[in-house]
């Protein structure tokens, strides 16, 4: 068969004709005959049992009869009529019933002629009835190629409403089997048809689509499913291979004062063995002369930020300059005083800059960077500006990575003749089978172990009836000289809703914990931003016992004082978000706590969610559980949805299909990087078709 063969416009495949192909594309993204070939169904319908009428249960299975038609009549209603038929086997009689498209039916239907039937039943007053049966007379049933297993396809309101059901997107499919002959080309190599046992493309397409039982069609989805997370694991690993042999980034050589001072005398305590690890493996990335693309995840509190600033003195070291991208104003706030606190004693020269910064200053801050006078640049998006030019950037910092859409990030490579060397932050711990298929292009370093002297946080979950013992609790905890964070929800939708719960919680906590003995600060985000900070820095003083917030705590503010976090409504929190809020408290040495406070009626996502965070707090095993829940998609935000829109595979149920693939894909390419032996020529082939084809991948990490 021609290669180009399905690449053929869909409009040319008998029985689409311009108006179907033009909702096609539209509906279901059809645009080609490959298009309609990748289209797989989401379930099947077992047609492999015929049931006897004696045999039915009231389920609301769809069943399959054969019998026949031995009477039938019209019955009045209030809105028009509808028309019954009585249906017979040897076993008993039902009722077939329709009430759209009448007279048609009427005038088609054969009596005493045996049909086959199928569809759910509906149980009355002692008798069975099926209500607009799919029919087939028994004589053409035996002949169709239909397969036993009927594939359902996925279908729109707009599709079945302009008569595209799933009979005929099955007929169009059958169409492109006849026209094409079967004859599609094997896309994997021998050795890994034969070690996988896999079987061949032809035969999985063929029982992915019309499959001929419960069995064959397993096979075909395992082949599929296997090849899908395959290419994109090949194309991920050769990306990276790639990047490292052709992407040449600075070489810093030397190890020099700026770090050796800092390690040796001002680190404020001893590196945990993650934190050596990490280091070291970014060490040897910035050494090679290849361009570092590194994403380093760590749980909140993990110690990040040593290592971000220790890879900075690397490249102030070697003469370079170095900057921090933050997602927030509060968050780069936070990282520039960290900073600049951890090198009061070394001499280098730290800026801020965000959308705040003041025009003089600004323009200062971009006279200095050229002429190399700043060392480390730390800010949000305000540094990607076109006017913000380094003298020579050798090291870009991202953190929070997925708030960053992919051309924001791009922007940071063309600041120079070479790119700078990437390393890219996260306290969301990603799943490994996320991290594998969004971020497997690059190496990947995680933080695993928190800093000693840390105590675990003591997490239950209490409903709104137990709340005056957690005001007692509170109570407790402040007179020790501790203080409590109070947050409450933000759904942006309700805003107004949300004001309003974060007010009356708000007073009846002053009711409760009245002045002078108590101070309350309070944020949300209908507070002008100098209202916010100066809120938001009497508690960081300790003037103040008590944050009511709503979630805009939940990234940065660093309190080690703060030992409760009561989290209010915690049901109408995501699982990443609790655990975000959760790490606010425990920064200091005494025993902290984390209370989740809700309602009685609760969803099973929700007592699942809640469940998970008294069990544990291990960042990674929350993200699993919150990758089971909400799905890749919702997990990393839209822009990064774009490696995830698979056509048969699951990143969460097909974990072990991808770990599989990933391994094969590296395998192979280790073997062959440029696919250049014979028997890697199908995978070689393919591999051009899909870069060709399929745009899925052009984006930066």
């Amino acid at each position: 068969m021609n290669a180009n063969f399905l690449q053929t416009p869909i409009d040319y495949l008998k029985g689409v004709g311009p108006n179907r192909a033009t909702l096609l594309k539209k509906e279901l993204g059809v645009h080609t005959f490959q298009d309609l070939l990748n289209l797989f169904p989401n379930r099947y319908l077992d047609r492999t049992q015929y049931y006897k009428i004696s045999q039915l249960q009231q389920t609301n299975a769809e069943v399959q009869i054969v019998g026949k038609i031995t009477h039938i009549k019209t019955v009045e209603q209030k809105r028009g009529k509808r028309l019954v038929a009585t249906f017979r086997d040897e076993t008993g009689q039902m009722e077939l019933v329709w009430f759209r498209g009448v007279k048609w039916i009427r005038e088609n239907i054969k009596i005493n002629v045996p049909y086959v039937i199928f569809g759910k039943t509906n149980f009355f007053n002692g008798n069975f009835s099926m209500p607009h049966p799919e029919m087939e007379l028994l004589e053409i049933h035996e002949k169709s190629i239909r397969s036993a297993m009927q594939p359902v396809y996925p279908s729109t309101e707009k599709l079945s409403n302009s008569g595209i059901t799933n009979k005929v997107i099955n007929g169009l499919m059958q169409q492109l089997f006849l026209e094409s002959k079967n004859a599609f080309f094997e896309t994997l190599s021998k050795p890994l048809l034969e070690q996988l046992k896999l079987v061949s493309k032809k035969d999985a397409l063929l029982n992915v689509h019309f499959p001929k039982s419960q069995a064959h069609l397993a096979r075909a989805q395992y082949r599929l499913k296997f090849e899908e997370l395959f290419y994109i694991q090949l194309q991920l690993v050769r990306k990276n291979l790639v990047h490292k042999s052709k992407i040449k980034g600075y070489t810093f050589d030397k190890i020099g004062e700026n770090f050796n001072t800092f390690f040796n005398e001002h680190l404020p305590f001893e590196l945990t063995n993650a934190q050596k690890r990490v280091i070291k493996e970014i060490r040897n990335d910035l050494g090679s002369n290849a361009q570092m693309n590194r994403l380093l995840q760590g749980d909140v509190g993990s110690g990040k930020t040593i290592v971000a600033l220790m890879s900075m003195l690397m490249a102030l070291d070697n003469g370079f300059q170095a900057c921090l991208m933050a997602p927030t104003e509060i968050l780069s706030v936070q990282h520039f005083q960290g900073l600049v606190e951890l090198c009061k004693e070394l001499n280098t020269s730290i800026e801020l800059l965000t959308g705040s910064t003041k025009a003089s200053k600004r323009r200062e801050i971009h006279e200095k960077l050229e002429n190399g006078e700043i060392d480390i640049l730390i800010g949000t998006h305000a540094l990607l500006e076109d006017k913000v030019r380094f003298k020579n950037l050798g090291l870009a910092i991202v953190d929070e990575q997925h708030r960053f859409g992919v051309e924001q990030r791009s922007k940071l490579w063309h600041k120079n003749e070479y790119p700078p060397h990437i390393l890219v932050m996260t306290a969301t711990p990603i799943p490994r089978t996320l991290a594998m298929s969004v971020y497997g292009d690059l190496d990947i370093s995680i933080i695993d172990e928190l800093p000693p002297g840390r105590k675990n946080i003591k997490t239950v979950h209490r409903f709104d009836a137990n709340r005056l013992k957690v005001f007692h609790f509170i109570k407790e905890e402040i007179s020790k000289g501790r203080q409590v964070y109070i947050v409450y929800p933000l759904i942006q939708e309700s805003e107004s809703m949300d004001y309003k719960d974060l007010m009356d919680g708000y007073e009846s906590i002053s009711r409760e914990f009245p002045m002078p003995e108590y101070q309350i600060s309070i944020v949300h985000g209908q507070m002008k931003p100098a209202d916010k900070d100066y809120e938001m820095n009497r508690f960081v003083k300790g003037e103040t016992q008590i944050m009511v917030a709503t979630t805009v705590i939940e990234v940065g503010v660093n309190v080690p004082n703060a030992s409760v976090m009561i989290i209010e409504s915690a049901e109408r929190f995501g699982l990443s978000q609790l655990h975000q809020l959760r790490g606010r408290v425990g920064r200091g040495a005494e025993q902290s706590y984390c209370i989740l406070m809700t309602g009685h009626k609760l969803s099973s996502d929700a007592k699942t969610r809640l469940e998970t965070m008294v069990r544990t707090s291990d960042g990674f095993e929350i993200a699993e559980v919150d990758l089971k829940l909400r799905g890749p998609g919702d997990m990393m935000g839209t822009q990064q949805s774009g490696v995830l829109n698979l056509r048969i595979a699951d990143i969460v149920k097909d974990s072990e299909i991808l770990k599989i693939a990933r391994s094969y894909a590296l395998q192979t390419l280790k073997s062959d990087p440029n696919l250049a032996s014979d028997e890697n020529r199908p995978i070689k082939n393919t591999y051009a078709q899909l870069v060709k084809y399929r745009n899925i991948w052009n984006y930066i990490s």
